[in-house]
């Protein structure tokens, strides 16, 4: 991690507890910083705060003049700061629900939400669940239990209507039905649009296999490396034409994570 975020984020933890005292239950980095792909001068420092119990206005207020640039100065691009109750944060529901949310910093516009109702639809309300998926799957804990635990992930039914298309194209992907009619659709001689989770064979023996292993030890802070990396010592099943395809076996839970990777990796709001 980078020398200044990591002096800053001890500091940010420390003034929040300052603040909140007991009700500071945990406290997470995410984005590029827990994904080891911080760039100076570009990334933003994403953080989510948990806390005990609903935060009273007074407190919010103390809390973000603690944390807002002009007060606790942030190396980066600026800081995007939300906190949840740990309730909301394990609840796995589609929801905002933060009790406060931070924007600020030298290179970034400054904004104040006071709670997750205030948050307008039009800005999209939907990312907040998202982002507590990915605090699930590759947070970084400062404070408290692991990330994993703090959070919970969104369920299929919940992440679909928030990620939309790239959402229904994991699905299909994983669908048998939709890849015949997708088939039929293309026609013989089209081009064929590698599916969720496929390897080129190539990188998967240089990996040994295309295990789960050896997946993410080439993606930064846990990540799969694709969505559909599979357990150890099992070879990828082959297509008609000779190529890699979806495992038979693929479970709930790689189509979720095909969904989430294929997100956040096409929009690239790490920061």
């Amino acid at each position: 991690m980078d020398t200044e975020v990591e002096r800053y984020l001890t500091e940010l933890v420390t003034a929040a507890g300052e603040v909140l005292g007991e009700d500071l239950v945990g406290a997470s980095a995410a984005g590029s910083v827990a994904l080891g792909a911080y760039q100076p001068g570009r990334s933003d420092v994403d953080v989510a705060l948990l806390c005990a119990r609903a935060l009273p206005a007074g407190r919010k207020r103390e809390l973000v003049a603690r944390l807002r640039h002009e007060a606790l100065p942030c190396p980066a691009r600026g800081l995007e700061l939300v906190v949840y109750r740990r309730d909301v944060a394990r609840s796995g529901t589609p929801e905002p629900g933060f009790e406060v949310e931070l924007n600020t910093g030298a290179r970034m516009p400054p904004r104040v939400t006071w709670s997750g109702d205030e948050r307008p639809a039009a800005d999209g309300r939907f990312w907040y669940g998202l982002d507590r998926s990915i605090l699930h799957a590759g947070g970084s804990a400062l404070l408290g239990p692991p990330a994993g635990e703090a959070f919970a992930d969104l369920t299929p039914a919940d992440l679909r209507p928030a990620a939309g298309g790239r959402a229904d194209l994991a699905v299909g992907a994983a669908d048998p039905a939709r890849r015949r009619a997708g088939r039929r659709r293309r026609g013989r001689g089209a081009r064929r649009v590698p599916r969720a989770g496929a390897l080129p064979r190539r990188r998967l023996a240089a990996e040994g296999g295309g295990g789960a292993a050896a997946g993410r030890a080439g993606a930064p802070g846990g990540w799969p490396d694709r969505a559909g990396d599979r357990g150890p010592g099992r070879r990828p099943a082959t297509g008609r034409r000779g190529g890699p395809r979806v495992p038979a076996g693929r479970t709930r839970r790689d189509t979720r994570d095909a969904m989430t990777h294929s997100i956040y990796s096409s929009l690239w709001i790490y920061g």
